[in-house]
């Protein structure tokens, strides 16, 4: 039952002993990728709340705007559903919807709301993307700087040990081991911000491919406000 916890008492205990003795330069690595991880897994953790909310409320925002029986109805209460990245979709096309209908009475253009929503689906996609290039920058990076401490590391054991002359495994093999300890490091930073930025990725993919659709769907109920009353009353 206890084994466990004392192992890992023990291998924390020894991670925290080679991190000590290591040199300057390795504390110096090992610094700049705690730095990158924890920025990371703030992006990861902001990044995921963020997503998971804006799934959630585009699900009740198709929901509400099926059952709505007029564009203004949806319009009135869009706001409640903001962290959809849909809802930028359907008030850019709702928008222009507005100035065409107040101006002529009807809906003349309807590439003109088409382009509406692709700009607001735009934004929305472009919202959600902020930040996360930094899990790529961090995925491709942080090996290479574990790498690097490991690299001056070891040239630093070799050093010590032609400088004190005993050229035995039992004399370089502390040395070699701390400085492996930055390249552990650098793929413990990695590893999470590769697998967030591909999760990520998708989800946004998604959200697009989604939006792209919904888009549709309110260009159909567009046409159908139109064929239904060909002059449209518009709140102002």
């Amino acid at each position: 039952m206890h084994v466990f916890p004392l192992l890992a008492a023990f291998v924390g205990g020894e991670i925290v002993d080679m991190i000590s003795n290591s040199g300057a330069i390795a504390k110096l690595v090992l610094l700049v990728l705690l730095a990158f991880s924890l920025i990371s897994w703030s992006i990861i953790l902001t990044k995921w709340s963020l997503l998971r909310r804006a799934r959630a409320q585009s699900g009740r925002f198709v929901r509400a705007f099926r059952k709505a029986q007029r564009l203004q109805d949806i319009a009135a209460v869009a706001e409640q559903f903001k962290p959809s990245p849909l809802v930028g979709v359907f008030e850019g096309g709702y928008e222009e919807f507005k100035r065409q209908a107040q101006t002529s009475g009807t809906v003349r253009n309807l590439l003109s709301i088409q382009r509406g929503m692709q700009i607001g689906a735009s934004e929305g996609i472009t919202r959600l993307e902020r930040n996360v290039p930094w899990l790529a920058i961090t995925a491709a990076v942080t090996p290479f700087v574990g790498l690097f401490g490991t690299v001056w590391g070891i040239i630093d054991a070799f050093h010590g040990l032609g400088t004190a002359g005993a050229a035995t495994l039992r004399a370089v093999a502390p040395g070699i081991s701390e400085a492996l300890i930055t390249t552990a490091a650098g793929l413990v930073a990695a590893i999470p911000a590769v697998i967030a930025y591909n999760l990520i990725g998708a989800s946004i993919r998604e959200f697009a491919a989604r939006s792209d659709d919904f888009a549709l769907e309110v260009l159909n109920a567009v046409e159908h406000s139109q064929a239904q009353a060909p002059a449209v009353e518009v709140r102002r």
